[in-house]
């Protein structure tokens, strides 16, 4: 027996509130930020969370394609890239402890805290390269404006546009740092040592933390490069009201000098 999990990070954000009081379904576990679904009938399970991240196991394209079409209702932000993260469960009843490998997972039972675990990870990591690609955008944007500044020795973005430019940054840091909390351990790994083992190691095997810290590298690496932009467009615009301050002084030394 397996079970395939599948997440996509389809929004910016859900409204988990409305959308769980619109599903006709009763809700195996949850909280304000994420809700989890067993559906034991068909071994079918469905695991959504507010930052936008929507995870599918055992569902076929009919399913998944029906169930996204719903929760669109209730996303802030539509998102259309393809971000998608692919896992496996394969259930060994004689396995003693969970064996964690790239592709897949070789657990003894596949309960529904079992389960969760791993749609919580594969969910953690789809939404880690959601931000990775932002930040990836972010970084190739800043890279231009560098180089235009080593090659010119000055910045050819109007202020407008940077200005723009740094609140898109800061608002996906933002995003990043409300998101947090994504990387905590759920509670129900604390009074478990087999779901706690099983949930440090699929940590590992997706590089969560490392990702993290690297995600969170480059966006100080954008911010810096953004500082020194600023300061250097605060100059320009220095420069240039003194130039207008001289001007006026100018012509109102020629205006006293004509009117005498």
């Amino acid at each position: 027996m397996s079970i395939n999990i599948e997440a996509f990070q389809v929004a910016e954000a859900f409204n988990l509130k409305k959308l769980r009081a619109e599903f006709r379904a009763e809700l195996h576990s949850g909280n304000a930020s994420e809700l989890f679904y067993f559906f034991q009938d068909d071994s079918r399970y469905l695991h959504i969370f507010d930052y936008g991240v929507v995870v599918f196991g055992n569902y076929d394209e009919i399913g998944k394609s029906q169930m996204l079409q719903f929760v669109r209702t209730f996303a802030d932000n539509w998102l259309d890239k393809d971000l998608t993260e692919t896992y496996r469960l394969e259930v060994d009843e004689k396995v003693v402890r969970h064996v964690v490998r790239n592709d897949f997972a070789t657990v003894g039972a596949a309960n529904p805290s079992v389960v969760r675990i791993a749609m919580l990870n594969v969910g953690q990591s789809v939404a880690l390269e959601y931000y990775e690609t932002l930040t990836d955008d972010l970084l190739n944007s800043t890279k231009k404006l560098t180089q235009d500044l080593e090659m010119s020795g000055k910045l050819s973005i109007p202020k407008q546009q940077l200005l723009k430019f740094i609140g898109r940054t800061l608002n996906i840091k933002n995003s990043i740092v409300d998101n947090l909390y994504i990387l905590d351990d759920p509670n129900l790994v604390w009074d478990d040592a087999d779901l706690d083992h099983f949930n440090r190691n699929l940590k590992t095997n997706f590089d969560t933390f490392a990702r993290f810290k690297d995600l969170d590298y480059r966006l100080q690496t954008v911010e810096n490069n953004l500082r020194l932009f600023t300061e250097v467009l605060n100059q320009r615009e220095g420069t240039r009201l003194e130039w207008i301050i001289i001007i006026l002084i100018a012509f109102e030394i020629l205006n006293s000098f004509l009117r005498h």
